[in-house]
């Protein structure tokens, strides 16, 4: 809701500032050039998004999710040791790791909710790992960031992937300060 009032205002003083100026012609331009990159914008991107969801779902059909649940078994359950009891946590977690990987959010938010949802503890209050996997997924490590690229190549980038280098190392930077933190945090909280 504060978002459709900030938008509100900002169209309103634009608006307001481009008759005061004797510029609405050019505010009406650009305005419209504006909408227009939006939804091409929007076509590259869900283009992308389509083809990764679908790589991912390919994934999932042929077994080589199954594999990487099984590879990525060991470092969730020590992430996650209140998972490790529950088989149906650990998919989720591995399936919402796996689309984080190849930068697919929006693949990743439901199998995140389920983890969630499975990993959540009694009453209102988060467990610890609850909040590892928030941090996990605020922090996410990219292989492949897809979707980052899409916009890239949407927007005109000669080379989508060449900040592939530069992603590695500042995911691999924040998943790490992101769990030590979190480890920091709850050794206090509950010192």
């Amino acid at each position: 809701m504060a978002m459709a009032w900030i938008w509100t205002v900002m169209v309103m003083v634009s608006l307001v500032f481009g008759i005061l100026s004797g510029n609405i012609d050019a505010v009406s331009s650009a305005a419209l050039e504006g909408a227009t990159e939006a939804v091409k914008l929007c076509l590259g991107i869900g283009g992308a998004i389509c083809l990764w969801s679908g790589i991912m779902e390919v994934m999932r059909s042929s077994g080589i999710l199954a594999g990487l649940t099984k590879l990525l078994r060991r470092p969730l359950v020590m992430l996650f040791p209140s998972a490790a009891k529950n088989n149906e946590a650990l998919d989720a977690l591995s399936l919402n790791v796996s689309a984080n990987f190849l930068g697919l959010g929006n693949a990743a938010t439901p199998a995140g909710i389920r983890a969630a949802t499975l990993l959540k503890g009694r009453g209102d209050v988060a467990g610890d790992d609850l909040c590892t996997l928030v941090v996990l997924n605020t922090s996410s490590i990219q292989l492949i960031p897809a979707t980052i690229c899409a916009v890239r190549g949407a927007a005109g980038a000669a080379s989508a992937f060449d900040i592939l280098p530069a992603v590695w190392i500042t995911s691999v930077i924040s998943v790490t300060a992101g769990l030590m933190s979190a480890r920091f945090l709850r050794r206090i909280w509950k010192g």
